[in-house]
């Protein structure tokens, strides 16, 4: 009897894997091609678009770039200069304090010759209290907020920064990050083109600008990175948003919008409650929150997403630091499909409670368990003589030619689009990449997810510590600045 149950369990268990893997596949298809179809529409609409009367347009909506600074004291001038320089005729830039213990806040009042205010701020989101609101008695830093305030997070601290904001637009970003001259300017225009349905939310590409040269707060010259976990995650930024993010929007059931750079309306976000401070994951969150509460009212809406090249960040190129990341990652994953489960399978929540949310749940949340129950699976058909080497293999070949299909794909889409990686060396450390990913790198992944979920379990929150070793300089590409951050 017991016998029969576990040969029972085993057969059912194989279907299981075998559904799951040739999903896998389907599901990758149909993302290739609705990315493709999107990046299509994308390029003949934005072909001959003229950006500046943007900048000009009385109609433009005004912007509140919100920055979240905890211990950035080695970059944080270049870095708010290079914001303030930006292209847009209606903007704020607030640098959010959040409690550092560096010299972040002494460095921003000496370099912008900001004073204490009598800021009347109103608490329309709970936040921790705010020691104080500087403003620069320079009219050339006539559009810097400075908020100083107890520590409390990132999302915290962007709430703090959103009871501040005067403009009708929310800009969230790492402060750390570089963004492009024309980045406001384009990612206003899904908000200026709304028709019959609401932008609710803009997401953007997030590039990798590690070993690449930076002046004047602008990326000069695009290398790879040195490391293979470097190129690694220049070939996955390249999947996720290039790929993933444009298929989800073209059926609008994107769920993630970067926290390292997103536009928000601000009159929802305030409507929601804004972050929500006891999460890693705010951003995606956010997103599902705004979603779920435009679903529940009838209200026609829609998160864009603009693939243009318009934020670069560093990225961790150490497993310690890495690591970290993923584990925060899968986390945040977890606690947001907890807090909306309401959502799964319910169609009255349209295509995100229909597709997306149950493709999160299977190919997101759970990948790294079902992967370990995988090999599990295979090692008891070995051990009890039940395994075929042949379908194993075949399988596996499929699968690995699938991974590098996609990826493959994801790298072509950025060379017709955008083509910043020009040096063929690059191109070619990049394809070697794709070929070494799936043995090299992708099961330390599946192990951090794992350590991700077994943290969850146990409690465990915040975000790590993470350290960034700073941008090379185009006039000095040995200056490395050290710089550590809380995120």
């Amino acid at each position: 009897m017991y016998s029969f149950l576990f040969y029972l369990i085993l057969e059912i268990l194989g279907f299981i894997f075998l559904f799951l893997s040739f999903s896998v596949i389907v599901l990758y298809m149909l993302i290739m091609i609705l990315s493709a179809m999107e990046m299509r529409d994308h390029r003949r609409k934005n072909r001959f678009a003229d950006y500046q009367d943007i900048i000009t347009s009385p109609l433009a909506p005004g912007v509140s770039i919100l920055a979240p600074a905890y211990n950035e004291g080695e970059s944080i001038v270049q870095n708010v200069k290079s914001l303030l320089s930006l292209h847009y005729g209606k903007f704020e830039v607030i640098v959010i304090n959040d409690g550092s213990k560096d010299e972040t806040l002494t460095k921003l009042i000496n370099a912008f010759e900001l004073q204490l205010t009598d800021f009347a701020y109103h608490e329309e989101i709970e936040a921790k209290p705010v020691r104080g609101i500087y403003k620069s008695k320079n009219r050339s830093y006539n559009r810097l907020l400075v908020i100083d305030k107890e520590n409390g997070g990132k999302a915290d601290a962007l709430n703090a920064g959103i009871n501040v904001s005067s403009k009708e637009i929310l800009a969230c970003i790492d402060v750390d990050c570089i963004l492009s001259h024309e980045s406001i300017t384009r990612m206003v225009r899904p908000f200026m083109e709304e028709t019959n349905r609401k932008v609710i939310a803009v997401g953007g590409v997030i590039g990798i600008a590690n070993n690449c040269d930076v002046q004047d707060g602008t990326v000069t010259n695009y290398r790879v990175p040195t490391t293979l976990l470097g190129k690694f995650q220049v070939i996955e930024y390249c999947r996720a948003f290039l790929m993933g993010r444009m298929a989800w929007t073209r059926i609008n059931g994107l769920m993630l919008i970067s926290g390292a750079f997103g536009f928000f309306k601000r009159d929802l976000v305030v409507e929601v409650g804004g972050y929500f401070p006891k999460t890693v994951g705010e951003d995606m969150e956010l997103v599902v929150r705004m979603r779920r509460h435009m679903e529940e009212r009838n209200i026609p809406y829609r998160v864009s997403f603009v693939p243009d090249p318009l934020c670069w960040t560093e990225v961790p190129e150490s497993e310690e630091i890495l690591s970290r990341q993923r584990n925060r990652w899968i986390r945040g994953t977890i606690e947001t499909l907890q807090l909306h489960k309401v959502t799964a399978l319910n169609p009255n929540y349209g295509v995100m409670g229909l597709v997306s949310y149950p493709y999160w749940s299977v190919f997101e949340k759970m990948a790294p368990v079902l992967e370990l129950l995988g090999v599990l699976y295979t090692i008891t058909l070995i051990i009890i003589g039940d395994f075929s080497a042949f379908y194993f293999i075949a399988l596996f070949i499929v699968l690995y030619l699938l991974s590098i299909l996609v990826s493959s794909f994801s790298i072509l889409y950025e060379q017709v689009s955008y083509n910043n990686y020009k040096d063929k060396k690059d191109l070619n450390k990049l394809i070697l990449t794709v070929f070494l990913e799936p043995i090299m790198i992708h099961p330390k992944i599946v192990l951090w997810g794992l350590k991700g979920h077994w943290d969850f379990i146990k409690g465990k929150g915040g975000w790590g510590h993470m350290i960034r070793t700073g941008f090379k300089k185009s006039e000095d590409k040995k200056n490395i600045e050290p710089n550590t951050l809380n995120s």
